[in-house]
């Protein structure tokens, strides 16, 4: 059974540090990549950081510099640290994973193409 679970949210001041995890298991491929997303109340999910089946990253803009994704092989996890936060980044962040497709080797912020997904960890970042 598909089961990913994030985990490491909590309230922050401005400037402040969080690093989340999301361990997968049961029978979720990732063999296409995975990703970490967020959503604010009213807003449409958003593609913040992406990893693919190999070890090229993707980022939002907005993240640049801030974020760093990475994936732990010996604890079988996908990690997102995330430094000088700011009330913009509030919001419920989810991880993601995507099978693989012939021919794509990189990681992707498309939403759409992310069938499993976990239940999400809130991170709140005041002023």
């Amino acid at each position: 059974e598909v089961q990913m679970v994030e985990s490491g949210g909590g309230a922050v001041q401005t400037g402040g540090s969080l690093r989340l995890s999301c361990a997968a298991s049961g029978d979720t491929d990732s063999s296409g990549g995975m990703g970490w997303f967020r959503q604010a109340p009213g807003k449409e999910r958003e593609g913040v950081a992406a990893i693919g089946s190999g070890a090229w990253t993707k980022y939002t803009d907005s993240v640049k510099g801030r974020f760093t994704i990475y994936k732990d092989p010996a604890k079988n996890t996908l990690n997102l640290r995330m430094n000088s936060l700011n009330p913009e980044d509030t919001a419920m962040y989810y991880c993601a994973a995507r099978p693989g497709r012939p021919g794509d080797w990189l990681p992707s912020l498309d939403t759409n193409q992310y069938p499993y997904w976990g239940q999400g960890t809130q991170v709140n970042v005041s002023s």
